[in-house]
Formats: structure tokens, sequence, C-alpha cells
């Protein structure tokens, strides 16, 4: 595949034009990379600035290392833009939900060889598992530098103003539900005027963080077959239970409405451990506990970031380099603290309470480690901006107070089978 092709592979899975792109220009001197990310918390960029100066100091022929903040809201278009444009970055973040589109393209250097070749990577350390989405034909194109587990931030202070249940008494006494969740989440809302179950960054936009409810129904928006079963009767009854807990419970803030957990707005959150940087020591008193069971039992969701090189730079080797020194066992014991590696070596309550001083043993234990081993990866598809455009469009229907949610759903397969079959 070409490089021209590639690019437009990539581009029209993500629904940009293809801009043409000339040879790059030889560059003199020490190479600069250039590494696209979406976070601009200050304690992740200090800690990657921090192994970028270890490398640089190891690799002379590497004069600087940049992370490039994008944008969360449209990060891929941003990054799909500039590649099209000709101007990748070096190394990148990936979202899972467009892994099978990055790595279909062509469009990422192979990591296989050249990990199992770096002294003390130890590449067989890594599990299987939370590479598979990563892979194709057994290559690896990029590395999933962060499997986290979904959990349930919890602020015990305005649960106990409301007269509720703590979740952690309600674990104890194996009642930990939905159905018990937002009926917390409801009370909480009537008596105190805060915000009760708030699935942060959906926002009524990025609809697939609602897989960590409706998992807990069995349900899942298409099947392996491709089949699109946002119709399914598990889906159904998932969106109907979310639907009454928007409308009629209150229990979740509505279309257009926003509360912030971390600021102490709301009585729970579903995040990943990495926001837990957001809380303080003198907030509120706060837990950490899994999300809770549905109809269909026990559950857990995991969300995934990989870091891909791109092959059309002119400094792929360096940036090779660079990620196998960033996901090394030791720097990879350093980013636990925010974001869990897939090693096996360090999946253990021990190593990941030394990076994650305020989570207790018990709930590393319960939402990462169990998490991990028995979560399912959020929906991802390859033509997946054209099926996630298609599906927020159908869903505006849902979030309305009359709502008929099977027909809603029905409406939402009718649209997404054609993208679904290409």
């Amino acid at each position: 595949m070409t490089r021209q092709s590639t690019l437009k592979h990539l581009a029209i899975a993500t629904g940009l034009a293809v801009m043409t792109v000339g040879p790059a220009l030889a560059q003199d001197g020490p190479v600069n990379l250039r590494f696209a990310v979406w976070t601009g918390n200050e304690a992740h960029l200090d800690l990657f600035n921090s192994i970028a100066a270890d490398f640089i100091a190891q690799h002379p022929n590497v004069g600087e290392i940049t992370f490039e903040t994008l944008p969360f809201d449209g990060y891929t278009t941003s990054l799909t833009t500039q590649i099209a444009g000709g101007n990748a970055p070096d190394l990148a973040w990936i979202f899972e939900s467009t892994a099978p589109d990055f790595v279909a393209s062509g469009a990422l250097a192979p990591l296989t060889d050249a990990l199992r070749a770096t002294e003390g990577y130890d590449y067989d350390d890594l599990l299987e598992s939370p590479l598979a989405l990563w892979q194709r034909d057994g290559e690896l194109y990029a590395y999933p530098f962060s499997t986290s587990a979904f959990g349930v931030f919890v602020n015990n202070d305005l649960i106990d103003e409301a007269g509720q249940p703590r979740p952690s008494d309600l674990i104890a006494a194996e009642d930990w539900t939905w159905n018990n969740a937002i009926t917390i989440a409801s009370a909480v809302h009537d008596q105190t005027g805060a915000a009760g179950l708030v699935v942060r960054d959906f926002e009524y936009r990025l609809w697939d963080n609602l897989a960590t409810i409706w998992n807990g129904w069995g349900a899942a928006p298409w099947g392996q077959d491709g089949r699109c079963s946002f119709d399914s009767s598990e889906m159904i009854a998932a969106m109907d239970f979310i639907h009454d807990a928007i409308f009629d419970l209150e229990a979740m803030p509505g279309p257009g409405t926003s509360a912030d957990f971390f600021a102490g707005d709301a009585a729970m959150t579903i995040t990943q451990i990495s926001r837990a940087s957001l809380l303080t020591e003198d907030g509120f008193d706060w837990d950490l506990v899994p999300l809770p069971s549905g109809p269909a039992g026990p559950y857990a969701v995991l969300g995934q970031a990989g870091i891909g090189v791109f092959d059309s730079g002119d400094n792929v080797d360096e940036a090779i380099a660079f990620l196998a020194f960033m996901t090394n066992p030791e720097n990879s014991a350093g980013l636990a603290q925010f974001f869990p590696p897939p090693r096996r070596s360090l999946l253990n309550a021990e190593t990941l309470g030394q990076t994650n001083p305020l989570l207790s043993a018990d709930q590393i234990d319960a939402v990462v480690i169990e998490g991990i081993a028995t979560g399912t990866v959020k929906p991802s598809h390859t033509n997946n901006a054209q099926i996630a455009q298609t599906v927020r469009a159908e869903l505006d229907g849902l979030w309305q107070p009359d709502a008929d949610v099977a027909s809603v759903m029905a409406d939402v397969c009718a649209r997404i089978q054609p993208l679904l079959d290409r």
C-alpha cells in the first residue's frame, strides 16, 4: 500500500478529504519527535516529560520530544486531519473505538519485532487479551498503554445527607445492583439538589460510554456476526432503564445539564482511575466501587488507549525506540499511577498501590485488577466515524421525555446496518 493510498483508506474511514502529500524533507542534526495526546492534565504531562528527558539523556540523536495536546472532543478528527494534510505526528494516542480503522489502514508501523528486540522489555510479560484489538495477522500495530476498568466514584457525604445506604454497605450485603444505584441517585437529587449519577464524558454525545450500563443487561450495539443489535431485547431493556433514570426518576442529569462529580456536584460518577488525580485530600468523603450488577449479573467494562507510530514519518525508528522506552517495565510502573498497563507483573495491588496512594488495596483489587481480568472492551468497529455519528444522530430521538425506546432502537439499526456491512 502506497503512502497516499494509506492516507486515503484512513481518511475515508474518518470522513476526511485527502490532500496530496509530497516527500518529506530530510532533517539535519538531532531529530525531534512530536507525540499527539488528548490529555492536558499537568500531572500526566509532567510524568511524560520526565520519561522523555530520561530517554533524551540516553539518546543524543534525539533533540526534543513534544507532547501536543489535542482537544478530547474531536481528537480523532484533529489527528486524522493532520495525517491527511501530511503533518502526522511521530506518535499518537489512539482511542479503542478507532483502533480497527487505524490498524487496518496501514498507517501504523509494526511494533512486535522491535519491542521483542529491546533489551529488558520483556514482551512476554504482556497479557494477550489486551493486545487483541491492536493486532492484525499476529502483528502489533499499537501498544495498549492504558487498559483501565470503569468504576463508580462515590460521594458518601451526599449519599449520607440524602439518608441513603452507601454503596460499600450494599456491596457487603451483596445488594449493589443497578436498581439500588439509581434509587440512591434519584434520592440524592430529590433531597439535596445535587446530581445523582453522571456517566463522565457521555454528555449525550459519546454514546459508547453507556456500555458501562448496558453491558449489565448483556447488551451490545452489534454482534461478532456484524449484525446490529441495538434493537435486541437486552438493549431495549437497558435503554428503557436509562431513559427512566433520566426523565422519570431524575437520577441522571438530562440533556443540556452538566455536573462535575469531582467538584462535589454529584453523588456518583462512572469513570476510570486516571480521574482519581482530580480528587483532593481535603474534599468530600469518597469511595471507588465496581459497576453495579445488572440483570445479566456482575460485569466489567474496559477502556483502552493505544500508542502508535506513524509509518510515513522520517523518524520511525526513533519513535519506536521511545515507545519501547516509555512502556518498558520500569516506566510502565510509573505510568500505572494513571494508566493501568497490560503487564502481568504489574497488575497487583502492591504495585498499583505504590503509584495510586489515594486508592486502597481493596479498591484496586475490586475495580482495577478484577475488572481487567473479566472486563469487555468498549465497542469498536471499522468505519467508526460514520457509525458513531449516525448512532449519535439517531439517539437524539431517545433523549426526549416521551420517546418510544423500541422504535428508536429499530431506527438505529436500520441506519447503521449498511455501514456495518461495508
